[in-house]
């Protein structure tokens, strides 16, 4: 034994002099060590989140498994209590052992209990490192309201070996950072629910209201819970006006701006200038024009199906409130058609020819938000950019270009950060100055539903053919149109 010891040592100790031989040539070779212990801190960084993933994973297994022979063992002793003392009793020492608040320990009772019963996909996921605790919270508080089916289908989706990579927008939802995963599973859960969003959306309208919290140094939150609509005429109205009112001789930022433009409106009564901002603030500024995007597939907005619309910068909206802002002529909001076959955007408009515009409107389609790595930038200024600059041989086209928001584009342009080519359905991902690649978001294209009656009457889901149409972008105006 002693022998395969010190046979063993000298093993180590041999890789350990070939190890740094290797990093003593380098040295002499222009090894450049700062560059090293970058490169090592972000492979550690990496490492960790993953550690942190496997003992998430271990501390629900704990969890779930002390729940489950608390209650065994409570059965078998026949103590005479409820089921709410006994859960109560579990909750506090769960809290004792980890020092914690009893809310939080009965948040992770049932968290784990979730993700150990219902959701085993997520929890391999956290186990191997591939999802962190934020992604399997967001799964487990996105089928909260759905059914066992329901949440194991939402979960194949995103988890299952044989989930499309397109239908998720990246290699795996670890790719993404958790509240932008947690937007697609909302997106994804919004369309499949059971029950319809028109009739979910219709018992939410009546509890609308506005909260009030106070906060520390002075300050307060005022919250508002309304239809996505209002709220994003709203945000892109203030955002819009407060834009107009930047320039050299403004010291406010667009916060700053947005909030006192928020507030005057709410407290002057149609008084411009009445509560602390300079007067005639408002009234002196031509608003510009905030363009919102409502994607509706075209049988729905014809009436034929209630499948939900997507709102630009929000997710899917009621088919009724789509309808409502196409019909109205709504100036914000403008309607895109999609190809019933698979979703994708088929034309935008019909009196739309300025390609400038058209390009934009098709950037925003495609990438539906900036393209840097965690960004969820949807402002209506995002900037085009050139992927391969003018200058260097790039064309503008919709596979040269980005739609950046200022930020990230100026970091593009200052630091080593490089946007990756990009195809007229996905957009640019980015090299880090490391050399790491990282990728963006794709839009999660469905197939829109096609009403019973026409499916049933030509034996299946028909192509354009079938319906008696000429292929192209013109087919679906054929359709809409044709009924008045």
């Amino acid at each position: 034994m002693a022998g395969r010891a010190a046979l063993e040592a000298l093993e180590v100790l041999e890789a350990s002099l070939a190890e740094l031989g290797v990093v003593l040539r380098g040295t002499c070779e222009g090894f450049d060590p700062l560059r090293e212990q970058a490169d090592r801190s972000l492979d550690g960084l990496a490492g960790v989140a993953r550690l942190e993933a496997g003992t998430a994973a271990l501390k629900v297994h704990l969890a779930a498994g002390y729940a489950e022979a608390a209650k065994a063992v409570a059965a078998r002793a026949m103590v005479p209590c409820g089921a709410m003392a006994q859960e109560a009793s579990m909750v506090a020492e769960v809290a004792g052992v980890l020092t914690i608040g009893a809310r939080a320990a009965g948040v992770l009772l049932e968290q784990s209990q979730v993700l150990a019963d219902v959701l085993p996909l997520t929890l391999a996921g956290l186990q191997d490192g591939s999802l962190s605790w934020a992604h399997a919270k967001a799964m487990v508080e996105e089928t909260a309201t759905l059914d066992r089916a329901g949440a194991a289908a939402l979960e194949a989706h995103f988890l299952g070996p044989e989930a499309p990579g397109p239908a998720r927008g990246c290699a795996g939802p670890g790719e993404l950072v958790p509240h932008r995963f947690r937007h697609k599973a909302r997106i994804w859960r919004e369309r499949h629910h059971p029950e319809s969003l028109e009739k979910r959306h219709a018992r939410s309208v009546a509890e609308r209201r506005v909260e009030h919290r106070p906060d520390m140094d002075g300050m307060a939150w005022f919250h508002a819970y309304l239809p996505a609509d209002t709220a994003s005429a709203m945000w892109n109205r203030t955002t819009a006006l407060a834009r107009g009112l930047q320039g050299p001789d403004e010291s406010r930022t667009l916060p700053q701006l947005c909030a006192d433009i928020f507030a005057d409106a709410v407290l002057s009564n149609g008084q411009d200038g009445q509560h602390g901002q300079s007067p005639g603030m408002v009234a002196e500024v031509r608003t510009p024009h905030a363009e919102v995007l409502v994607t509706v597939p075209v049988f729905s907005l014809m009436g034929l199906t209630d499948e939900p619309a997507m709102l630009d910068g929000y997710g899917p909206i009621p088919a009724s409130m789509a309808r409502k802002l196409v019909a109205d002529g709504a100036g914000s909001f403008y309607r895109v058609l999609v190809d019933p076959r698979d979703g994708a955007p088929l034309e935008i408009g019909r009196t739309s020819y300025r390609v400038t515009k058209a390009i934009r409107r098709w950037l925003r389609l495609r990438d539906g938000k900036c393209p840097f790595p965690g960004c969820s930038n949807n402002s209506l200024d995002n900037e085009a950019d050139h992927l391969l600059a003018w200058h260097h041989g790039g064309t503008t086209g919709i596979s040269n270009l980005g739609q950046p928001c200022r930020k990230h584009h100026r970091l593009r342009h200052t630091s080593g950060w490089t946007p990756t080519p990009a195809t007229k359905h996905e957009p640019p991902g980015w090299i880090s100055p490391s050399g790491r690649r990282y990728k963006s978001e794709h839009q999660d294209w469905e197939p829109p539903h096609w009403p019973e009656t026409l499916r049933d009457a030509v034996g299946g889901y028909p192509d354009l053919v079938h319906l008696g149409l000429s292929p192209g972008e013109d087919a679906l105006e054929q359709i809409l149109y044709s009924r008045g």
